[in-house]
């Protein structure tokens, strides 16, 4: 298994020289306490949990993979115990409120803690990260009292959390939900029903589950608008915090899994179990979409996380295999053979991981600062300001799912191409990475799930195109700012003329769509996967920039690692973003070929 490191250099760049997390976190009301000496003991705390207790249990615990007995749930050997440092650590509680027993910090330090852990074992991080989510939806819409319950095991990671949405019957169609939630004279429901594919919906690492449950009253209407929200813990929670009964939530079994197999993936069986409503009843789905929204950043990461480790592995792997003479002649004379480094189609593959990974690292941490805003305006009670950066956030929000964790599984694919036919064996670990990473594009949301929401809801729906002019607007504004220097000319030129055609995409696709709405399905992917291409120009172009003036000026890190990062935007702009133009082609071309041919002549057998 390729042995991680995480990538503070490449982290501290970007939060202190290119998007100034010092000064960010001085605007915020928690951020105080997120001192640049406090922020560095953080991320090495978290680098040193990563490398020493997570890193080393990720290929063991997919060799082993979870157990399940008689409605029991065990983890593989080695998780219990990195659970319980974690726990012990503090870490659940990082971005917490203090009135939780949380530390209170900015949520953006636990997404730099979330992304190590992330990288160093996915299959761990999902237990307290689902945790994260179901905190976030109890803090903003449960009762005061059902805060007071709840947060304070959960933010000190006693307990977990679990989201349940999917049935056997609907996955994204969550209007199909039928699980029924009946009242109870003392204010509580009756939870009867089956919820699929529940991420760490059963395990041994925490004394109890809070699932956070779909389910519909007798009442309710039919669809998506009559769906309420519901707190249903594994054991009944006291009013002191203990655990108290069994509340007949069951695990009917545990997926057989591709990837990520020492997470547990529960079929979890609801037998009138006591749950208790949060949010207004039939406004569930709502609700939900504050889980959701966390998940699909969180998932999102995951797209950065095995682009990082795949090329962290691939990279050793091709400083040291050495395979035939460079084309140009040899650059290892004393050797064998020259390393596979020195090989083009090599140096392809690692600078593909190597844009996607920094590239990608670049587009959360920007939209990490959009999330500092918005879950500070939670904190504040400000709804005016949490809807503003909501609304910013939501645009970025299915761009980021979509578009980084398909060239996360991209670049964990280059991954085991460049270990070759080692890279197929389980031995060196490459083929896990590929098997944990093609989840990230199908679950919170599979990536034409979220091309949808980017172009139906974000962009014609919502907002008119009004989102895609606010983002480009920043584009403009840094072209605008840099047009003068010579060096960043061949950027700007690109972002300039990048700008104007998502724009104009944009426009058409609002305009066909009046005569034609099958285009907008037809078009989502491609216009999605523009979007991504063209997000991630700009945040290269932006590093670039950044690079040059230290270059120049100087700057914390060393002449080398500027110049890589120039040269890492170069061959971004050079070899990566021109798919984007085929991305075009397919946002403007016709829907008829697409769906003109009868369903039964798809298959002529």
């Amino acid at each position: 298994m390729p042995t991680y490191k995480a990538p503070l250099r490449d982290m501290r760049f970007l939060m202190n020289e290119v998007f100034d997390y010092p000064k960010h976190y001085s605007t915020l009301s928690n951020g105080a306490d997120a001192t640049p000496d406090m922020v560095e003991a953080i991320l090495g705390e978290a680098a040193k949990l990563c490398e020493e207790v997570l890193a080393p249990l990720n290929q063991s615990g997919d060799l082993e993979g979870c157990h399940f007995d008689n409605g029991k749930v065990t983890t593989p050997k080695g998780f219990k115990d990195a659970y319980d440092q974690y726990v012990a650590g503090g870490w659940q509680g990082l971005s917490h409120p203090v009135e939780y027993g949380g530390q209170g910090l900015p949520m953006t330090l636990g997404l730099f803690k979330s992304e190590m852990m992330g990288t160093a074992n996915w299959s761990f991080t999902m237990y307290p990260g689902l945790s994260l989510g179901a905190m976030n939806t109890i803090m903003q819409h449960a009762t005061p009292e059902q805060n007071a319950i709840y947060m304070p095991p959960l933010t000190e990671g006693r307990w977990t959390g679990t989201m349940c949405l999917t049935e056997p019957q609907c996955g994204t169609d969550l209007g199909q939900v039928k699980t029924k939630a009946e009242p109870n004279a003392d204010g509580s429901y009756r939870i009867t029903g089956t919820k699929i594919f529940i991420s760490a919906g059963d395990h041994d690492l925490a004394e109890n589950i809070i699932h956070i449950v779909l389910a519909r009253l007798p009442d309710a209407p039919a669809g998506t608008r009559g769906i309420s929200l519901f707190i249903v813990p594994k054991f009944k929670a006291q009013a002191d915090g203990s655990i108290g009964a069994f509340n007949n939530v069951n695990c009917g079994s545990i997926e057989h899994k591709m990837g990520i197999r020492a997470s547990a993936t529960c079929v979890i069986n609801f037998d009138e179990a006591e749950g208790y409503l949060i949010a207004e009843p039939n406004k569930g789905l709502e609700a939900m979409f504050t889980f959701m929204n966390t998940a699909r950043i969180g998932t999102a990461i995951q797209g950065v996380c095995h682009a990082e480790l795949a090329y962290q592995g691939a990279l050793a792997y091709a400083k040291e295999r050495r395979s035939m003479r460079s084309v140009s002649g040899k650059k290892e004379p004393e050797k064998v053979a020259d390393a596979l480094i020195y090989h083009g189609d090599v140096r392809r593959m690692l600078l593909t991981q190597k844009a996607i990974a920094e590239g990608g690292r670049a587009m959360v941490y920007f939209a990490g600062q959009y999330a500092d805003h918005m879950t500070n305006a939670v904190t504040e009670g400000d709804q005016k300001k949490y809807q503003h950066w909501d609304d910013k956030l939501g645009f970025l929000t299915p761009i980021l799912k979509g578009f980084l964790t398909e060239l996360g599984l991209e670049a964990a694919n280059h991954g085991m191409q460049v270990f070759g036919g080692h890279g197929y064996i389980k031995e060196h670990g490459m083929e896990q990475i590929v098997r944990d990473a093609r989840i990230s594009t199908l679950y919170e949301g599979t990536t034409g799930i979220q091309a949808l929401d980017l172009l139906g809801r974000k962009t014609l729906i919502m907002t008119r195109g009004k989102a895609v002019r606010d983002f480009t607007g920043i584009m403009l504004n840094f072209c605008k700012d840099h047009a003068l220097n010579s060096k960043m000319r061949p950027f700007v030129w690109q972002l300039s003329k990048l700008a104007a055609q998502w724009n104009m995409l944009t426009v058409r696709t609002m305009l066909t769509a009046r005569k034609d709405r099958e285009i907008v399905a037809a078009a989502a992917y491609d216009f999605m996967m523009y979007s991504g291409y063209a997000t991630m120009a700009y945040f290269w172009a932006v590093q670039a920039a950044v690079a040059f003036e230290k270059l120049e000026k100087g700057g914390a890190e060393t002449p080398e690692f500027y110049t890589a990062k120039i040269q890492t935007a170069e061959f971004y702009f050079d070899r990566l973003l021109p798919r984007a133009k085929g991305h075009v082609a397919g946002v403007v071309a016709s829907p008829k070929s697409l769906m003109q041919m009868s369903n039964d002549d798809f298959a002529m057998m």
